[in-house]
């Protein structure tokens, strides 16, 4: 076993067929199949189902899987490390962000963490928070900045930067948009536009609802902010959004924002990051210059 062969059976174990692997590590296909047969045999059992189209882990497979992606990651730091011993700091920084965060709260950061870290180029990953999470804890990107509800984890660092609050959004024509209190009761008969599964938006909203026993009328699932904003204003239901994105709208008296009434999850955009990890000097950096710049 060596770790030509495990980068192979990594990538194998992502990707769905031996073309794509080779394509990827820009290897000819016979050197991919020559790759995974002799780790294969070096360990003594089978990864990889015998498919002919299709690449699918065995049992064993799954169990190798993420010792050889830290093995990897763990080789590509140390490498990164020596690199930045020889070039002084320059390399890629692979950042993942929710969808709020990477479009409403990190680009001004992005820009002053270039204009001081020149060296580094940032590369961002914007997914819903649970997918970020979990490129974080699978050594896919090297930090996140993703909009949670602060709970601790075993195996990350999480530091609030800034608060996410959702609020109600509602057309500015709209009746309740001329009351300043608006409670659970005037909201029983209304209809409602939210996230999709899988957000924190969504997971917040659904628990809001819940704790103030409120039975409403979701009438649409969007995946956008940009998309639920655009249907408020077009009057098909009232959404809930986090309140920087609106700001603009807002401003422009196209949409109103009014306070969830009752009991309400706070949320926060949050900085992320693996514990005890060997950290290269750009991820280091970054997150200095977070704490620094938003605490």
């Amino acid at each position: 076993m060596n770790i030509q062969q495990l980068r192979v059976f990594a990538h194998a174990a992502r990707l769905s067929t031996l073309t794509e692997v080779a394509a990827e590590l820009q290897l000819k296909q016979p050197t991919v199949s020559f790759h995974l047969k002799k780790l294969e045999e070096s360990l003594g059992v089978e990864l990889f189902y015998k498919h002919p189209r299709q690449l699918r882990l065995t049992d064993a497979g799954q169990t190798l899987l993420p010792y050889a992606k830290r093995i990897c990651a763990l080789l590509d730091e140390s490498s990164q490390l020596m690199k930045e011993h020889r070039e002084q700091g320059r390399g890629h920084l692979k950042i993942g962000a929710s969808y709020t965060p990477a479009t409403y709260f990190l680009p001004p950061y992005l820009a002053a963490f270039q204009a001081k870290y020149d060296k580094v180029m940032p590369q961002l990953t914007v997914k819903q928070a649970g997918t970020v999470i979990n490129l974080l804890r699978e050594f896919e990107i090297d930090v996140a900045v993703v909009s949670l509800i602060v709970r601790p984890f075993d195996d990350l660092e999480i530091i609030p930067l800034a608060d996410d609050d959702l609020k109600l959004v509602l057309p500015y024509n709209h009746p309740l948009a001329h009351k300043e209190t608006i409670l659970v009761e005037d909201l029983k008969n209304e209809s409602f536009l939210l996230h999709e599964h899988g957000s924190t938006s969504r997971e917040l909203s659904e628990l809001w609802a819940r704790d103030n026993g409120l039975e409403w009328r979701v009438i649409m699932e969007l995946g956008a902010i940009e998309t639920i904003k655009e249907s408020v204003k077009h009057g098909i239901g009232i959404g809930m959004l986090p309140w920087r994105s609106v700001t603009r709208e807002v401003q422009a008296k196209e949409l109103v924002l009014r306070e969830l009434p009752g009991n309400v999850q706070q949320r926060h955009i949050c900085l992320a990051f693996r514990k005890a990890d060997i950290m290269a000097f750009h991820v280091r950096s970054f997150i200095q210059f977070m704490k620094h710049s938003c605490l």
